[in-house]
């Protein structure tokens, strides 16, 4: 009986296959072979189409007793290759089997309105998030000194995050009261004179592809802070693109996410229009009416390195874009560090001040 996944493997001599940042194409590190997308994508072409017909009489199997709040979140598949049983959350989309480290995909995940429009494949490596990471920590004058030399890396994952990108019209009327103001010397006085002006402004800001993560599993600030990606690399989607890196499909739909979208469109849209707002001494909001007009939703596959570090029972969480290596994640902080700085700085701006009063005074 054909397997609900589909392992990827050499076709020259049958050990694990992955995508390589580097070349583009997927690589055998056993026997060094290479193979374009379109290659590995024609091979498995049948395999997947078996795998989603397999999948469509799929049920939970008794003999991994479930409960029944399990089977609402936990699959359970045969690996094909070394036939270990695998237990994936319900949005697993790829992984390896972790007894014979094949790539495992699950091609059901990606039928019909499930398949993403496009993906940006990594662009970036293991090693390169690592160093990064070593990077992150210098400048920091407030890292506590053993984090560095005693923070450990539990785990680093690649991984492809789905995300739904947003496109959309902002049309807006603004009206601004602004100010300028001219000084004239008359006499003993100095003269300010203000004049007062209704300044308005309209018109279309266009956006495309606004992202935004839909996955639950990942921080949306987190997410967030390590855009932008470069939409020039971004290619129609394949499964190829997969192997060596995990992959979730969306569990956070279109509506779930088109508030905090628009949040950002109208943000972005009135920052927009601000800045043609010049000539001016002062400016301020009089009225403002900002409509969005939805238009079409991209789903896409976008990549990070996910890295969790371990130090003094505490786990720190940092995330790299992994076609730009824009880095991000949270530091504890040496607060004896920071308090002796902080009133080092106090006690030599005191000494200047004392200085200066000193020599004003002629003491």
């Amino acid at each position: 009986m054909p397997s609900q996944v589909t392992n990827y493997k050499c076709p020259h001599c049958g050990a694990p296959i992955h995508f390589d940042a580097d070349t583009q194409k997927l690589k055998c590190d056993n026997c060094g072979s290479s193979f374009s997308v379109a290659e590995i994508e024609d091979l498995y072409a049948e395999a997947n189409a078996e795998a989603v017909i397999a999948s469509e009489d799929y049920s939970p199997s008794d003999t991994l007793q479930f409960t029944d709040e399990e089977k609402l979140h936990l699959r359970a598949y045969s690996c094909p290759s070394c036939s270990a049983q695998l237990i994936y959350e319900e949005t697993t989309v790829a992984s390896a089997c972790p007894y014979c480290n094949n790539t495992t995909i699950v091609p059901s995940q990606l039928e019909g309105a499930l398949k993403p429009d496009y993906i940006i494949p990594f662009k970036l490596k293991k090693d390169e998030a690592i160093k990064k990471l070593s990077n992150y920590y210098r400048g920091k004058p407030f890292l506590p000194s053993a984090f560095t030399h005693n923070n450990h890396i539990e785990e680093i994952k690649g991984i492809y995050v789905p995300f739904w990108l947003y496109d959309g019209d902002a049309r807006a009327d603004i009206s601004y009261l602004a100010t300028k103001s001219h000084s004239h010397i008359s006499g003993d006085y100095q003269v300010t004179k203000t004049d007062y002006y209704e300044v308005l402004r309209g018109g279309n800001v266009t956006f495309e592809m606004v992202p935004a993560d839909a996955s639950s599993k990942m921080d949306d600030a987190l997410m967030d802070s390590i855009e932008p990606y470069d939409y020039k690399d971004m290619v129609p989607f394949e499964i190829s693109y997969l192997p060596g890196y995990l992959a979730d499909k969306y569990d956070v739909s279109v509506v779930e996410n088109k508030d905090r979208v628009e949040t950002r469109m109208r943000n972005s849209a009135i920052a927009a229009i601000d800045n043609t707002v010049n000539g001016y001494d002062s400016y301020s909001k009089e009225k403002t009416r900002l409509d969005i007009i939805p238009d079409r939703v991209h789903y896409a596959f976008l990549p990070i390195w996910y890295l969790t570090t371990k130090w003094n029972d505490e786990y720190y969480v940092f995330a790299m874009n992994g076609q730009t290596g824009k880095f991000i994640g949270d530091l504890p902080v040496d607060y004896k560090k920071f308090w002796l700085t902080l009133i080092s700085m106090a006690l030599i701006g005191i000494a200047i001040l004392w200085l200066v009063f000193g020599f004003l005074l002629g003491w």
